[in-house]
């Protein structure tokens, strides 16, 4: 599979993707929960214009460390790309930014596998 061109995703903060809201904290601020499934979204927005009918991504490793935080109305550009492809696997570098500071709130790293979603729901 060649390697996937990086894609970007914004998003705005509402009082859904806190923290308190997630349950991954008291504050009224970016849940890191929600920020990791913004960060996949980006990694699957990567992948998604090179899988094959019936191929779909799972996610197999996260690392990603939580810099800063975002207030509710903060607008996040999440991002992702390519960092090395061996056959199925696909590890991505992620970043987020305030899109008013330019200031980087989150960076790691995400690895996903290509499947064949019928076979894999097959074996569960």
């Amino acid at each position: 599979m060649e390697r996937p061109e990086p894609a970007s995703l914004t998003f705005r903060v509402t009082e859904d993707d806190t923290a308190a809201a997630v349950g991954s904290g008291s504050l009224p601020v970016l849940g890191t929960p929600r920020l990791l499934a913004w960060f996949e979204a980006a990694t699957c927005a990567c992948l998604e214009p090179l899988l094959d009918s019936g191929s779909t991504s799972v996610g197999t490793r996260v690392q990603v460390e939580h810099l800063a935080a975002s207030v509710v109305g903060a607008e996040v550009e999440v991002s992702a790309s390519s960092a090395y492809v061996d056959g199925r696997l696909h590890r991505f570098t992620v970043s987020a930014r305030d899109t008013d500071s330019g200031k980087v709130l989150a960076a790691g790293e995400i690895t996903r596998v290509v499947v064949d979603a019928e076979r894999f729901m097959s074996r569960l």
